[in-house]
């Protein structure tokens, strides 16, 4: 192992925990990696790769840590490729290509790839011998950016019969360890915990008014003005005024979030790589996947989400082994804001009713759903909606078939009867049978497969096959489009209300979970113990001595985080001016729970319909609490305002 660390990777030893993960997965079983941020996780499954038998198939929540993953192994001269929508035609086909004929080792993913039909069948054709999940927390409901087509990756081990599985992550409690082993049937022995303590970071709270933080800010950062920073805050429009003012102030800054175009986040992001940026400004759109070793400072102007991000955000601090200072900017000002993206998830119970009443409407036991126009036929966001979807399932009131494409077209680059003679006998019927049913419109050929499946026996399948065999050698330029989910209906024998206030209940139950840890990040930052060891203890990590001396606990005592800025009184609010844009716009859909989203800055398929984030109203009582604005919109609309 050694030999192939130091041919392959250029080291001579070690991180500390990734030799037994190693072991683990070259023995054939699968294995769990708990690593802080920077450990080395990747490791783990990038020498494995080079002696298992067949294809390394990596899951990666994010395209900037797929490019970086891919850039590192090709700088090594390992055979490794990554499958993302960046890619042309020609380039997917030869990386699947490269994977059927074991030219390649690694081949990295995102979740969603698995729904796609094409690729599902490409799948089926090759060796995978193990099965990677980085950011593997996500499988859990309990983890804190939980994402739900994470939790069919147990089905598709099984589908693709993949015989071991290597889990990794850096933010993981007891508790999500525990059901990440459980879904995906790792013995909990062969988890490999290296603990979280970084004895590199000095952990900082600094309580603070609103109106002091970016004085403060600027301050801070004009001490060492050439440390790479990271500021971190809860709002796009925050990241662009923070950054503006940094500027004013002479300091190298630029703000990321995710309403920027690519092009211009990735520009963002190499200038801060490659030394031209001094400090990015930016929501949690920045930072999975960030890999620049010598960052010193990370700043939260803003609170932290949840106790898990904050310790994956400041992970990304002093991972060259030289001290790095976090420091949060703290008040209480924000919470609120915080709660309002967590009531934002939870859909109107009605909603709920009406997925129901599509399901027992359903004529056969087939359901087709494009998730995008379900979510804004029902105002449902689009991740609470995929997560009623899996509540359904495990209900056992529907089962996933699989995920298609409902519409081909290509473009003809050898004309249909070249390719038609291109075969003999029962085949050429087919192929002919193919481009009878398709019709060219200008540039581009719809293929009609209900047509092609009425006229011959056949199935969806080799149509299929057969557009991608014509792809592959450059007869046609295919391509798909129009996403639908179908799903077997597995039972309509169940009460409607009864099953919407259970589902319902579990989304409280979810709303409540995710707002008490809110609270228990500001019980953790104003804690009156050594913030170093609380933070390891709550990843499971008991630590040999009391204090760290190297905290604002330790250095200073206890922080004690308040209100700052005083909020006037929601009886002084104007309710006809905040709301008439949303009024005028669709007076039908003016409830109380719709204005309230609007009122408090939450994003909903509704809002963005009728057009109305950018009035002044959107996002005007953000900072109210959610439940108060809902009983002064009440009040308001029943005439006791």
């Amino acid at each position: 192992m050694e030999k192939i660390l130091q041919r392959h990777f250029g080291f001579t030893t070690f991180k500390n925990g990734q030799r037994p993960v190693i072991d683990t997965i070259c023995k054939g079983e699968s294995a769990a990696a708990i690593f802080p941020t920077g450990a080395g996780k990747s490791l783990c499954y990038q020498l494995p790769a080079m002696v298992l038998p067949g294809l390394t198939l990596v899951v990666s929540p994010l395209l900037s840590l797929m490019k970086d993953q891919v850039d590192f192994l090709l700088s090594c001269n390992i055979p490794a490729a990554r499958l993302d929508s960046t890619l042309d035609r020609d380039e997917y086909n030869r990386i699947l290509a490269r994977a059927k004929n074991k030219d390649l080792k690694i081949l990295m993913i995102s979740v969603e790839r698995f729904k796609n039909e094409r690729f599902r069948y490409f799948l089926g054709s090759i060796d995978i011998s193990l099965l990677v999940i980085d950011e593997a927390h996500c499988i859990s409901e309990w983890g804190h950016n939980f994402r739900p087509d994470y939790l069919k990756l147990p089905a598709y081990q099984r589908q693709f019969r993949v015989g071991q599985t290597l889990v990794l992550t850096a933010t993981a409690t007891p508790p999500v360890i525990d059901d990440m082993c459980e879904k995906l049937d790792i013995p909990r022995n062969n988890v490999t915990l290296t603990g979280f303590y970084r004895s590199n970071l000095f952990l900082q709270i600094t309580p603070l008014e609103q109106a002091e933080k970016a004085n403060h800010l600027a301050g801070r950062i004009n001490q060492d003005p050439l440390a790479p920073t990271i500021v971190y805050v809860i709002l796009q429009k925050t990241a662009q005024q923070v950054a503006a003012f940094l500027r004013e102030q002479g300091i190298h800054a630029a703000h990321y979030h995710a309403g920027m175009k690519n092009p211009e986040r990735e520009a963002v992001q190499n200038r801060f790589f490659q030394g031209d940026l001094t400090c990015v400004v930016a929501t949690i759109a920045f930072g999975m996947g960030i890999d620049k070793r010598d960052i010193r400072r990370v700043i939260h102007y803003d609170l932290p989400k949840t106790i898990e991000n904050y310790s994956q955000e400041i992970g990304r601090a002093g991972r060259d082994g030289n001290d790095a200072f976090c420091e949060v900017l703290a008040n209480r000002d924000a919470i609120h804001v915080l709660e309002n993206f967590i009531y934002g998830d939870t859909p109107d119970q009605g909603s709920i009713d009406a997925i129901l009443g599509l399901i027992k409407a359903t004529e056969d036991d087939n359901w087709e759903i494009s998730v995008l126009t379900l979510a804004n036929e029902l105002n449902i966001r689009v991740l609470p909606l995929k997560t009623l979807l899996v509540y359904l399932e495990i209900q056992g009131i529907i089962a996933p078939k699989f995920t298609y494409y409902k519409e081909y077209a290509f473009k003809f680059i050898r004309s249909p009867e070249e390719i038609i003679h291109t075969f003999q006998e029962e085949r050429q019927g087919f192929v002919r049978t193919i481009f009878d049913h398709c019709q060219t419109k200008k540039v581009w050929t719809m293929v009609d497969l209900d047509g092609i499946l009425s006229s011959y026996s056949t199935d969806r399948k080799r149509i299929i096959t057969a557009l991608e065999f014509f792809d592959e050698n450059g007869w046609i330029r295919l391509k798909s489009q129009k996403s639908v989910e179908l799903y077997e209906i597995k039972s309509k024998a169940f009460d409607t209300n009864e099953l919407s206030r259970r589902l319902f209940h579990l989304f409280q139950t979810k709303e409540a979970h995710e707002i008490q840890r809110i609270k228990s990040m500001i019980q953790f930052f104003e804690n009156d113990a050594c913030l170093s060891t609380r933070l390891a203890l709550y990843f499971g990590e008991t630590l040999d001595q009391p204090s760290c001396n190297h905290c604002s606990f330790c250095e200073n005592g206890q922080a004690l985080i308040r209100h700052s800025t005083p909020l006037a009184p929601l009886s002084s609010m104007n309710f006809t001016t905040l709301t008439q844009d949303f009024m005028n716009a669709g007076p039908d859909l003016a409830s109380v729970l719709n204005l309230a989203k609007f009122l408090c800055g939450i994003h909903t398929p509704v809002l963005t319909r009728l057009k109305v984030r950018a009035s002044p109203g959107f996002g005007a009582l953000g900072r109210y609490p959610f439940q108060e604005v809902k009983e002064w919109i009440q009040a308001h609309l029943t005439g006791q305002g």
